[in-house]
């Protein structure tokens, strides 16, 4: 059966587009079979099959050091992960779920209609498995990605590339490398969130229902979008007996004492010597494997690359809750790019991506040539995974998929030094508001100003209205905040003022504060959540509301 829906339904247009260019399979994976999904079956509105992109949500047996797993995936008929777009191309694309459960996918960076972005609420199911359902809008320039934002599908790498090209990148002289970056696990993700105090049974994210949560919306142990009453958000109430993160003292709390010698949770991972004795929690699993575009160190992807040719890295990383140091090693590089939007050059050799975070670097290679492994190092940790670049010839070494040395913990020394190149236009704000990250390890709930989502205080705005938002960090752990349907600009990092980048996400670390600024120009109900998928789950979001929208 086929859809395609309209306001409250997915809109479809007789406007044509296609994928001039493909992203080259990721290795060494298999698409399981699933359901057949006959176009007959149902109405199909706008053009024909043949005129969109077809990606299919599948499942996909992947081995990971010796050892297979059971996975999802997004793909193209030809089995390419994932798709890349050329300029004027629209987002057009046919998406069909074969997963054998409901799901929705998410255009993360790509800032379409309310109805198209990929979340399930009150107003947008989930796609149905069998389910085919038209996506077409005016795609945005960039590096961005795709991935569920249904339960914890995400952790199970229901993730691809998603890369929009500008005319400009087709005049460059320089070959595009696409990096997706992952943590990966054996276990039930709904298994890890309940070890580490989280809800086991879950609140589905991204349910059919308008009022309350039923059994029937639970999947992999996550929080439902769409299952909240609406009507009672604004109420700014917490149940009587419940916690107020944001009135702990958090300075006398220490992570390390808090039983992180659980398989399933992060040893060595606490940072002493913070401020006024706190202590810093980097790291909530220790995961079986940390993939590039799904591979280990053990059997990297070797791209082959021109002696003194200039390469454009575009790193994603769709990890589920870890951070990583992206290290060039003997190459020196230029970020050219963040979540997407061009920056002016920040030349250096290791720079800092947080999780949904996307950075294009682009570096030139010696003349003569050589193999330069390209790694993603495990932030607090010896953890690393990457790719590795060789020129014709070159001999490649084994490179060990743990270093020698723990790493740092991210901060925004890179945040400081990013300028957009098209920054927001001067004006003042219309509305400002604060917005504390609260939460803790004991129990594991995390929360905007205290309150979890369900209970959460939406941001209200007018439409047109130009809107600052701070985010300042109480807790413990460090946030990659991510808005969805506009791109903000990086206006005050703790408290000083900076005309930074232009993003989608920003990391705010431990004690920091972090103002963005953004026009409000996109009608909806927007979510806007901590990118790290283990916080969001257990209440780390909040909505960005147009003042009359239902």
């Amino acid at each position: 059966m086929t859809l395609a829906l309209s306001r409250r339904r997915l809109l479809s247009t007789a406007a044509a587009g296609g994928c001039a260019a493909l992203l080259p399979a990721f290795p060494r994976s298999v698409l399981a079979a699933g359901p057949a999904v006959d176009p007959a079956a149902g109405p199909t509105a706008g053009p024909t099959a043949g005129d969109a992109v077809r990606l299919t949500v599948e499942r996909r047996s992947l081995e990971v050091n010796g050892r297979a797993a059971s996975l999802f995936g997004i793909r193209q008929p030809d089995g390419t992960h994932g798709l890349i777009l050329d300029p004027g191309r629209r987002f057009l694309v046919d998406l069909t779920n074969r997963a054998g459960e409901d799901t929705v996918i998410h255009w993360h960076g790509q800032t379409p209609p309310y109805v198209q972005d990929g979340v399930a609420d009150m107003n947008r199911p989930t796609i149905r498995d069998g389910l085919t359902v038209r996506y077409d809008f005016a795609p945005r320039t960039g590096t961005h990605w795709m991935h569920s934002h249904h339960g914890m599908q995400e952790q199970l790498l229901m993730a691809a590339p998603l890369v929009v090209r500008s005319d400009e990148d087709l005049r460059a002289d320089e070959q595009e490398v696409v990096i997706l970056l992952h943590d990966f696990t054996f276990r039930d993700p709904a298994e890890l969130l309940a070890s580490l105090g989280g809800p086991s049974g879950g609140m589905a994210h991204g349910g059919h229902g308008t009022g309350g949560m039923g059994q029937g919306a639970m999947n992999h142990g996550s929080m439902d979008h769409g299952a909240m009453n609406h009507s009672q958000m604004n109420q700014g109430q917490m149940p009587t007996g419940q916690m107020n993160h944001g009135q702990m003292n958090h300075g006398q709390m220490n992570h390390g004492s808090m039983g992180h010698g659980s398989p399933a949770q992060g040893n060595g991972h606490d940072m002493a010597g913070m401020s006024g004795g706190m202590a810093m929690d980097l790291n909530d699993i220790d995961y079986d494997a940390y993939l590039a575009n799904d591979r280990t160190l053990a059997d990297p992807q070797v791209v082959r690359v021109e002696r003194g040719g200039r390469v454009r890295l575009r790193v994603i990383n769709g990890a589920t809750s870890t951070a990583f140091h992206l290290d060039l090693g003997r190459l020196s590089g230029q970020v050219i790019a963040a979540d997407g939007n061009p920056v002016h050059p920040v030349p250096g050799t290791r720079f800092g991506l947080s999780m949904g975070q996307r950075l294009d670097i682009r570096l030139t290679l010696p003349a003569d040539g050589g193999a330069f492994p390209i790694l993603a190092l495990r932030e607090g940790a010896v953890q690393r995974t990457g790719i590795i670049l060789a020129t014709p010839g070159a001999a490649v070494e084994k490179v060990a998929d743990t270093g020698q040395a723990v790493t740092d913990a991210l901060d925004l020394s890179l945040e400081r030094r990013l300028s957009g190149v098209t920054p927001l236009a001067v004006r003042t704000a219309d509305q400002t508001r604060r917005m504390q990250l609260t939460g803790s390890m004991m129990p594991y709930v995390w929360s905007l100003d205290g309150k979890t989502f369900g209970e959460h205080r939406p941001l209200l705005v007018r439409q047109g209205q130009r809107v600052e938002l701070t985010f300042e960090n109480a807790s413990m752990m460090a946030h990659p905040m991510h808005l969805h349907g506009h791109h903000f600009q990086v206006v005050a990092i703790d408290g000083r003022p900076v005309a930074g980048a232009v993003r989608d996400t920003v990391l705010v670390p431990m004690m920091a504060s972090v103002t963005v600024a953004f026009d409000a120009d996109n009608p909806g109900r927007w979510p806007l959540h901590c990118h790290n998928l283990l916080h969001m789950e257990t209440g780390m979001m909040t909505e960005v509301v147009y003042e009359g929208f239902v």
